[in-house]
């Protein structure tokens, strides 16, 4: 990419060339944008000016001031927190840090053009360099371990069924990666929702090759220098997580096969009548009429209000599967309604695009246009309404199963064009219409768009609740939308092991609300199979058993004893971990940051911590280590640097370890290996059949006593907008004292029923004396105290 011009302004600077442009802009501190356009010259009407352009994820609108000098053909830019050198011979750039300290480097950026009709096929190349010894996390839903170096990828929503461990593409295109080597990160983000595909050192081991098939690269470098610096900047760019209701947060129960009302109060009997905690039941395909979207089939949901009532009244919620094909029915509503206003995706000639999903024949709206979006989220009222809690939006990839035949275009050269043109997997043609855009363009965002409109419209027709939205499709910007699961995953060890490092991808992604169907989708689980999975997902924000029509039904109850009692014991956990889920996912909607962490993000510099891909922190504090192989009854763990309390089932305090090794964890099939981090601190409550409020009436604080300890609790009403109050714990050993001081902000009072609050104490010995608590008694390893709920310090002395 050869380039011999420089416009230098206060925010941006363009540099072009007889063929190419780039655009270069700082968004936001330690931020920089690149905007490729190597075939500028002939892509474009207004070369070297580029045109406006309208980005799906990024929301950072921004424009810090830079400066720019040339000196001969090197262009050195500078802006907060980050740096770029151009070379104006090749194209190719350095990006540092503000320090000027080099993060990553191109080495070659080219594209092309060839006619074709009825449209122009495009290709954009980019090169980076690969230094060894470089990991490369994130990618959003793809398999294999943490560090994807000597992978490679294709970003094209795709209808995997049934996905397979080494399956590519999925459900969700994230092109975005997190960069780590010697203990420093840098991130990179490739704005373009053009089906691409990126090569990671794979073919060319010094490597990395992304190409796009549109007409530009726009790209976002992100510098560090820690990860956790790299993920606040990319929330920053393309948008804060959203917070979620804490009932979304509790156990869900799911199945396509639940055909009518009965089976859904029965479901939930089972749940009560069994002692096991559950607040919300989805309703899959079978509760339409005909597959119509927006409609029940009364014969069987003859009441769907009266039915969201009673399972309210049981501390249930309802949430329905909403797919985004339309049934191609005269005299339908919706369907009226949406050809009525032209809100159709089209083919290349223009007539309405015909194919089939669940409905036959099916049309699909095109809500990748903000005014279809709108719609579409309107009609979500009546269900609201009828006491509908939340929308679960599946086969939006957009998945279709087959288009209507259609002759094609005659051709310039006399002949006719290929009927529907190229269809990758069970989707729409490439050269589909969603207005001015082809669908090779918006195939990626289709699923974000109609996330974003379910989103938008639960919170106009219910602004009093937070809206809880389930994706299977997804691009980069999902989270401030919707939560995320991994698809039809199947029932074995192999995808419960797949599983983690696929969350943390998501996780590293920008997506923290994530989680994979318990235990898998398809396929046949067993009673140990079952517990496994629910051990890994206590720790999933979304906490989904899920099962398809056709397979056995995986209600915990439907395995016997002795796995019911240990599902039971899961589930009761789970409630116990709710303030510390709810505080990290009010944490994810300040920072970004995701709940699920690899040990990379607490420990950059450690090899070891970076592959172990098969256990993750949950937050700073504890690091979970579940049995993900059948017949385990150990596992071994890594635990980084600093000492590690044996935690295991959130219950049993055991001994210390000293991190930076490995070691042989006990997991017996009721046990999941759990440590608690020196200088950490986790609040837990009492088990509950359901979520109430996250004003907790009980609170036991656990500390594993360290130089230095903090920790955090958010509380608010669970729901809606209100006022909130966040209580931070800090203090610390200072020789043979033990303090803790405890402060709060925020204007929410704490609940009348909690007068007193415990905290245990571990790694001190027993204290000579205790000041500001009611009373005290000794543990094996620590101390239980019980304090006033309006406690404002405590002090454990040994001597």
């Amino acid at each position: 990419m050869f380039l011999t011009d420089a416009a230098i302004g206060a925010t941006h600077v363009l540099l072009s060339g007889p063929r190419a442009a780039v655009e270069i802009r700082c968004p936001g501190p330690g931020v920089l944008r690149v905007r490729h356009a190597p075939s500028s010259a002939v892509t474009g009407f207004t070369h070297p000016d580029l045109p406006p352009k309208r980005s799906f994820a990024v929301v950072a609108d921004g424009a810090l001031p830079l400066t720019a000098r040339r000196e001969g053909d090197a262009l050195h830019v500078s802006a907060e927190g980050a740096s770029l050198e151009v070379s104006l011979a090749s194209g190719t750039w350095t990006f540092g840090d503000g320090e000027g300290r080099a993060l990553a480097r191109s080495e070659g950026v080219s594209g092309e053009v060839r006619p074709a009709f009825p449209v122009d096929e495009f290709r954009s190349r980019l090169s980076l360099a690969a230094p060894p010894g470089e990991a490369y996390l994130g990618f959003g839903e793809k398999v294999g371990p943490l560090d994807k170096r000597g992978l490679r990828f294709t970003f094209w929503n795709t209808d995997a069924f049934p996905p397979h461990v080494e399956s590519d593409p999925l459900y969700a295109s994230i092109p975005f990666f997190l960069a780590l080597r010697g203990g420093a990160a840098w991130g990179f983000f490739l704005d373009e929702p053009w089906r691409s595909e990126v090569d990671i050192a794979l073919s060319h081991p010094d490597r990395i090759e992304w190409e796009s098939r549109g007409p530009e690269l726009d790209v976002y470098l992100l510098a560090g220098p820690r990860p956790a610096d790299v993920l606040r900047r990319y929330a920053a760019l393309t948008g804060l997580p959203a917070m979620p209701p804490l009932w979304s947060l509790g156990a869900h129960q799911s199945r396509w096969g639940y055909e009518n009302e009965d089976d859904v109060r029965g479901v939930v009997r089972g749940y009560r009548s069994r002692g096991l905690p559950l607040d919300v039941v989805h309703l899959d395909i079978d509760y339409m009429d005909a597959y119509r979207v927006w409609t029940w089939d009364r014969s069987r949901f003859p009441d769907p209000a009266r039915l969201a009532r009673d399972l309210a009244a049981e501390g249930v919620r309802l949430v329905t599967i909403v797919d985004p094909g339309i049934k191609a029915d005269v005299g339908y509503a919706v369907y009226e309604e949406a050809r009525a206003r032209d809100f159709l995706v089209r083919l290349s000639r223009g007539d309405t695009l015909v194919g089939e999903v669940w409905p036959d024949p099916a049309v699909f709206p095109d809500l990748t246009r903000e005014d279809v979006q709108r719609w579409w989220g309107d009609l979500q009222k009546a269900f609201i309404d009828a006491g509908v809690a939340g929308i679960w939006n599946d086969m939006n990839e957009p998945a279709c199963f087959s288009v209507r035949p259609d002759r094609g275009l005659p051709a310039p050269n006399g002949g006719r064009t290929s009927g529907l043109g190229t269809i990758e997997g069970s989707t729409l043609p490439y050269d589909a219409r969603h207005g001015a855009r082809r669908h090779l363009e918006v195939h990626n965002v289709y699923g974000l768009g109609m996330s974003r409109a379910a989103h938008e419209g639960l919170a106009r027709h219910a602004p009093e609740r937070r809206p809880f939205v389930l994706t299977r499709a997804a691009f980069a910007g999902i989270q401030r939308y919707a939560a995320v699961w991994t698809g039809d995953f199947a029932s074995n060890f192999t995808h419960l092991e797949a599983s983690i490092p696929m969350l943390l991808g998501l996780g590293l992604s920008g997506v923290p609300f994530v989680g994979a169907d318990i235990p898998g989708f398809v396929g046949r689980a067993n009673g140990e199979l079952l517990v496994r999975w629910m051990q890994a997902g206590l720790f999933y924000p979304l906490m989904r058993n899920h099962a398809a029509r056709g397979r056995p039904a995986q209600e915990p109850w439907r395995f016997g004893e002795p796995y019911l009692g240990l599902a039971r014991a899961v589930l009761e956990r789970r409630y116990r971990l709710l303030p510390t889920l709810y505080t990290l996912m009010r944490e994810a909607a300040e920072t970004g940051l995701p709940v699920m962490r690899p040990l990379s993000l607490l420990a950059p510099e450690d090899p070891e911590a970076l592959h172990a891909y098969d256990q993750f922190l949950f937050g700073d504090d504890l690091l979970v280590a579940p049995v993900v192989r059948p017949g385990q009854s150990k596992r071994l763990s890594y635990l980084p640097a600093g000492a590690w309390m044996d935690f295991a089932n959130l219950e049993r305090a055991g001994r210390v370890e000293e991190g930076g090794r490995h070691v042989i964890a006990d997991a017996p099939l009721g046990v999941v290996p759990v440590w608690l981090r020196a200088g950490g601190a986790v609040a837990l409550t009492a088990p509950r059949m359901h979520t109430t409020s996250a004003r907790w009436e009980e609170i036991t604080w656990h500390v594993h006593a360290a130089e230095r300890v903090s920790g955090r609790l958010y509380e608010d009403e669970g729901d809606g907008h209100g006022a909130s109050r966040t209580t931070r714990l800090s203090g610390g050993l200072d020789g043979a004292a033990f303090t803790l001081e405890r402060s709060v902000e925020g204007e929410l009072p704490a609940p009348a029923a909690r007068e007193v609050e415990t905290i245990r104490v571990y790694g001190v010995p027993p204290p000579r004396a205790v000041v500001g608590a009611r009373s005290h008694r000794a543990l094996d390893g620590g101390v239980e105290l019980e304090v006033a709920a309006d406690w404002r310090r405590i002090e454990l002395r040994a001597s």
